[in-house]
């Protein structure tokens, strides 16, 4: 990945930090900070993460449709969660299968995960930090992938 790319990247994690980002399980808008993205140039795996770190689902939906399994099966899984269905999130989580990255996540279980997050009320704090670090998990494997 290009330095300016790196830059922009930095840039828009300085604007929203993790702690910040991806703060509800089901967005209805997506997040100001998106236009940070836009001016990136960066790899389809890395930018499905980043549209779905400013809440920018259907862009994001876009990208990991079109990307190759595993990876995109389980961006695509996280998008489907958000957006609130379930059980198309279910399918794309069994579509990823072993996931090299799924081992970082270890006691993660990809179908308890959905169904808390549908029988939620609201936005539990525990679900949010798992929401991020499942994310993190992901984009920092598609960031070592890239950068080969």
């Amino acid at each position: 990945m290009s330095n300016n790319a790196s830059s922009a990247i930095d840039r828009l994690f300085t604007a929203l930090p993790l702690a910040d980002a991806m703060a509800v399980l089901r967005p209805t808008t997506f997040r100001t900070e998106a236009i940070h993205v836009k001016s990136i140039e960066a790899p389809p795996e890395i930018l499905a993460g980043l549209w779905l770190y400013v809440d920018d689902l259907e862009h994001s939906h876009t990208l990991a449709q079109a990307l190759d399994p595993p990876t995109g099966a389980w961006w695509h899984a996280i998008v489907h969660r958000r957006e609130g269905d379930f059980w198309n999130s279910k399918y794309w989580y069994r579509r990823v299968g072993d996931h090299p990255a799924m081992q970082s996540l270890q006691g993660f279980n990809p179908s308890e995960f959905v169904d808390a997050a549908e029988a939620a009320n609201g936005n539990p704090e525990d679900l949010i930090e798992l929401q991020r670090k499942e994310w993190k998990v992901l984009f920092d494997w598609c960031l070592t992938q890239t950068s080969t």
